[in-house]
């Protein structure tokens, strides 16, 4: 045999085959693994133990208030027939809960703890509710420790008290404790152990408050204690010990009040800067008693001996004086603190001459009194007035109700497939470890739109690099918009959005449906949508306080902001928010024409509240540029900052409606399409709109701007500065959404209401409240049949001054509101251009010409720059005879 052929057998002869499967032998099939530690903390699982905890308790309750009153005939049963009897057999009992119910309530009450078996369906309870809610409402072991207590304490309490009795009041533990704790210390030993005890657990429960009442100090009469205070330098006397202590006063009934204490003479070696607050809480104390006696004593205040006092104030009374004062201001903290320094800070000889600080102790002594001298004269009597009630022009408006709107089969998140989120949780971390990065944690947060998962990176993996992997991800998936957020501000975590398979809609019914909705109170609410967490965010308007939208074609802005104008409808009155309306597509907010005499503003002399016209755009911009400035003028005028303490002072009646003053309602500006605008007129539009939002804000004026096209020459650095608020719908590129966020991600978004809200310094990931078009107008019908104002709530009329330049001045072709300008003049006596812009409401160059006119009439006098004119007509009578000669 040759030797290759012996090396190739080798190897078989040592490596036999391994037989052929029969294939008549089934394989066994492999038991399913069954995780106990998973089952434990299923979240159901603990629902079903809470409900269970909970019926529990209600079964025992009724077993053991059925006992107390069948007990008598049960118990013999009990007695009588076994345990297997009361189970199996066919014995008849009165509880209600039948033999179990006789049996458990036996064993609780007799053999147990008696009255005091109550306890226990406590705990169930208690037990039941945690387990059901998921949280910790009761603190489990603070109410095993009073539980434990309880069962002891009541029964053999009742034990004690009842002893002897038939009905087993303090059970068999009871009985016990209580034969044993008799014979140890008696009867009385007993009861007074059981007095400790209940007191005790009081106490500690309550915290009462034991004090027992200070007798006041009585001061003596003064009449003989002054002549010994002016004429004796050292004091000899308790009274001019007293007054030797006291600093150098300033007003004199400080002294007379201190010169009426009588005080016992201590060593000089006590420290005198501290005694003297308790000199001053007697000084407060004796003051409302011997009023009479204030005025005998100011010829003393200038005759204080210079030198140092050699006399102090008595220890004893010192507490006194003080918890008399604790009772008075109810201010414990610097009394005891005073406390406490004289009995443990003496302060060196040398603080003794300190006039500044006993000068100050002595004004805060004051302090109180110049307060309530203030509040006196707060408090003066006036005329009791009501405060005025704007609504009342409309006091039968109805809010509209939320049957109105829909809920679009959203009542709940549609929870996704837990095979769903399996698989994507196991993607994510597939394509980490493709990439050697490990993770420690992982968890989803179920959405309307997006689940959110949340990785927590193992040690030294950096986060770029996760962010790195966004397409990779979105790959694995096999899902569109994928977007990371690396890492989640606030938290030390990494999120990842992932769209959800089947979406759900997000109704507006259910957003102002809610409780953080019905009971905000915000100036201006708006509901937005849902977090991806499922929370409703609702944000205030006034605080934005302007707000940018933008996104392309079709991705929600219309709708959005068709729910922004229901949010506020559904939560302000007619009284308190204007709406001026800019519509350059003439179609989407035509919906609202309805509610014009009730939340609309326009020009005046114009017929259509909603403004298409691009020109008449321009006109209401600056309408309200001048509005801006009159509430300005009127809150200067008012001594206030804000719209909200103007209306304040308003309401209150404390501003005068003949001098101008009114109530200003909220007025909200909003532009359906600001691109269109800007590219028709320009500067002429963007200038009155930055002026707005820089400045707007505290007069109650607020803008809301959409648009499709979110690029530079659109959205300027100009109004982004002034918009923090900014709103962001899918756009097309990552440009897009710098422009508008400063930060990439709204090209990652799904549409149809997905949307990225930068508010606060935050960005938030919502999906848009939905309302459709029919919803809309059934909201818009609802308010348009009630009563409204006689008209659209009217803006100051602004004339451009191209169409007067190049015309003289003449008063043949005098101003319309010329007479009434004439008017006002005349019966305020002022020729002031500032008061015709307020009480006509007119903007500053109507003004101007209005006065140059009444100048050119011989009614007021020429221009004296800063000052206003001299008014050269007197009478309304004189007036009446110029205009009659101007016809």
């Amino acid at each position: 045999m040759s030797k290759n052929k012996l090396k190739t057998e080798k190897p078989e002869s040592k490596k036999p085959k391994a037989p052929a499967p029969n294939p008549d032998v089934l394989k066994k099939d492999k038991e399913p693994e069954v995780k106990v530690k998973e089952l434990v903390k299923d979240e159901r699982t603990h629902k079903v133990m809470g409900v269970f905890f909970l019926l529990l308790s209600v079964y025992c309750f009724i077993a053991f208030t059925s006992y107390l009153f069948t007990w008598e005939d049960d118990q013999d049963k009990v007695f009588r027939y076994s345990t297997k009897e009361l189970l199996i057999g066919d014995v008849k009992v009165d509880n209600l809960l039948g033999r179990l119910g006789a049996y458990v309530s036996h064993n609780f009450f007799y053999n147990g703890v008696g009255i005091a078996a109550y306890l226990f369906c406590y705990f169930f309870f208690i037990i039941g509710v945690n387990f059901i809610v998921g949280r910790r409402v009761f603190r489990v072991w603070r109410n095993v420790k009073y539980i434990i207590f309880g069962l002891l304490f009541i029964s053999m309490s009742m034990a004690f008290v009842a002893n002897g009795a038939d009905f087993p009041w303090g059970g068999a533990l009871g009985n016990a404790l209580d034969k044993w704790t008799s014979g140890f210390v008696g009867k009385t030993g007993t009861a007074l152990l059981l007095l400790v005890a209940g007191f005790s657990w009081l106490i500690w429960k309550f915290n009462f408050n034991f004090k027992w009442p200070e007798k006041k100090v009585k001061p003596p009469k003064p009449a003989p204690v002054a002549p010994v205070v002016a004429t004796s330098p050292v004091p000899a006397t308790p009274a001019a010990n007293m007054q030797a202590t006291a600093p150098v006063p300033e007003p004199a009934r400080g002294n007379s009040l201190k010169g009426n204490v009588s005080m016992a003479p201590q060593l000089q070696e006590e420290e005198e800067e501290v005694e003297e607050i308790p000199m001053q809480l007697i000084e407060k104390e004796v003051e409302p008693v011997m009023p009479a006696h204030v005025p005998y004593m100011p010829p003393v205040a200038p005759t204080p001996p210079p030198q140092p006092p050699v006399a102090k104030m008595p220890a004893p009374p010192e507490p006194e004086m003080i918890e008399e004062e604790e009772e008075e201001e109810e201010d414990p903290g610097p009394l005891l603190y005073v406390e406490e320094v004289l009995e443990e800070a003496p302060a060196p000889p040398k603080k003794r001459n300190q006039p500044e600080e006993v000068a100050f102790e002595i004004k805060e002594t004051f302090k109180d009194e110049e307060d309530d001298t203030e509040e006196l004269a707060t408090v003066r009597p006036t005329v009791p007035v009501d405060p005025y009630d704007p609504s009342l022009d409309l006091r039968d408006y109805r809010y509209p109700g939320l049957d109105l709107l829909e809920n679009h089969n959203a009542d709940k998140i549609i929870v996704q497939d837990t095979g769903e989120l399996e698989k994507n949780k196991n993607q994510i971390i597939d394509t980490l470890k493709n990439y050697d990065i490990s993770i420690q944690k992982i968890s989803a947060t179920v959405g309307p739109t997006v689940t959110l998962y949340e990785i927590v990176p193992a040690a030294g993996v950096r986060i770029s690099r996760i962010k790195n992997l966004e397409d990779d991800i979105a790959l694995s998936l096999s899902a569109l918009g994928i977007r990371i957020i690396a890492p989640i501000p606030g938290k030390g975590t990494i999120g990842i959005e992932v769209p959800n398979v089947k979406k759900s809609i997000v109704s507006l019914k259910n957003l102002l449906a809610s409780e953080k909705f019905q009971s905000s109170t915000m100036d201006l609410p708006i509901a937005l949508g849902k977090k991806i967490d499922n929370e409703n965010f609702i944000a205030d308007l006034a605080k934005m306080p302007h707000l940018l939208m933008a996104g392309a074609t079709g991705q929600g802005k219309s709708v959005g902001i068709n729910t922004l104008l229901v949010s506020l409808l559904y939560k302000k009155h007619p009284s308190q928010l204007k709406f001026v309306l800019v519509d350059p597509k003439k179609v989407e907010l035509s919906l609202y024409k309805l509610i014009e005499k009730h939340f609309l503003a326009k020009l005046p002399g114009e017929d259509d509240a909603i403004i298409t016209d691009t020109k008449k755009v321009i006109h209401t911009l600056n309408a309200l540029c001048i509005e801006m400035d009159l509430r300005y003028d009127l809150l200067k005028e008012a001594g206030t900052r804000n719209i909200r303490e103007y209306n304040a002072k308003f309401t209150q009646r404390r501003l005068n409606p003949q001098k101008g003053h009114r109530y200003l309602p909220f007025i909200v500006l909003v532009v359906d399409e600001f691109a269109d605008l800007i590219m028709t007129a320009g500067k002429e539009v963007e200038m009155p709109i930055a002026r707005l939002a820089q400045l707007a804000r505290a007069v109650g004026i607020h803008l809301i701007i959409a648009t499709q096209r979110p690029s530079v020459n659109i959205i300027t650095g100009t109004i982004k500065a002034n918009f923090p608020a900014r709103v962001a719908f899918k756009v097309s590129s990552k440009i897009d959404s710098r422009t508008i966020l400063d930060i990439g991600g709204a090209e990652q978004l799904i549409g149809q209401g997905d949307m990225l809200v930068s508010f606060n310094g935050e960005l938030v990931r919502l999906q848009c409240a939905f309302v459709d078009t029919p919803e809309v107008e059934s909201v818009a019908e609802f308010i348009g049949h009630q009563k409204g104002y006689p008209d659209a709530f009217l803006l100051p009329e602004y004339v451009d001054d191209k169409d007067t330049d190049g015309k003289e001045l003449s008063l043949a072709d005098r101003d319309p509101l010329f007479e009434e300008a004439a008017q006002v003049i005349v019966q305020n006596q002022q020729g002031s251009t500032s008061l015709l812009q307020r009480r006509m409401k007119l903007g500053y160059n109507r003004a101007g010409r209005l006065m140059d006119q009444l100048e050119a009439a011989g009614i007021v006098g020429p221009n004296m720059g800063s000052k206003a004119r001299d008014v050269l007509v007197k009478t309304e009578s004189e007036l009446q005879e110029i205009l009659n000669d101007l016809l």
